[in-house]
C-alpha cells in the first residue's frame, strides 16, 4: 500500500477492499458492521472512529494506529482549509516559557483560619466531645402488658 500521509482514508479503505477482491456487503458481513456504514466509509461521509479502527484492523492485517493515524492526518489537514479557523490561527500568539531564573520566590500564602465548626459540642477546654444521639419524638411505644 502506499504512504499514508495526505491519503484519504475512505481512498486508502476502498483500495483495501479492491486489493482483496471483496466487496462492501462482504467487509461489513466479515467485520459486524452494517453495509450502509461501509458505504460511507467508502464515500467519505462517515470516519474511522476507534472502533471500526480495531476492527479494520484486524481484518486486514494493519494496526489499529494506522487506521487512526489516517484520519487523524486527513482530518488535520481538512482543517487547516477552513479559513475561519485560519483567521483564529493567526491571531494566536504561541505561549512563551518563563526562565527558572526569572521567576519570583514566593511563599505560598497561609490560608485563612476557618471558623469552627459549630456541629460538634466542645467542653470547657474547647475540645470536640462526641454529641449526644439525638432524641426522636413522637409517639411513645405501648407498654406491653405482663399478667
Amino acid at each position: 500500500m502506499a504512504k499514508q500521509s495526505n491519503q484519504i482514508p475512505s481512498a486508502v479503505l476502498k483500495s483495501c477492499i479492491d486489493q482483496y477482491g471483496l466487496s462492501p456487503a462482504k467487509v461489513a458481513a466479515d467485520i459486524s458492521l452494517s453495509q450502509s456504514s461501509i458505504r460511507q466509509l467508502i464515500n467519505n461521509k462517515m470516519k474511522i472512529s476507534i472502533p471500526i479502527a480495531l476492527r479494520l484492523a484486524k481484518y486486514f492485517g494493519k494496526t489499529p494506529e494506522y487506521w487512526i493515524d489516517l484520519q487523524n492526518k486527513y482530518d488535520v489537514a481538512e482543517a487547516a482549509k477552513d479559513s475561519k479557523l485560519s483567521a483564529v490561527l493567526k491571531a494566536i500568539s504561541p505561549a512563551k516559557k518563563i526562565e527558572k531564573s526569572a521567576k519570583k520566590a514566593v511563599a505560598p500564602k497561609k490560608a485563612d483560619k476557618a471558623p469552627a465548626k459549630k456541629d460538634k459540642p466542645a467542653d470547657k477546654k474547647g475540645k470536640a466531645v462526641a454529641a449526644k444521639a439525638p432524641v426522636k419524638r413522637g409517639r411513645k411505644p405501648a407498654a406491653s402488658k405482663v399478667k
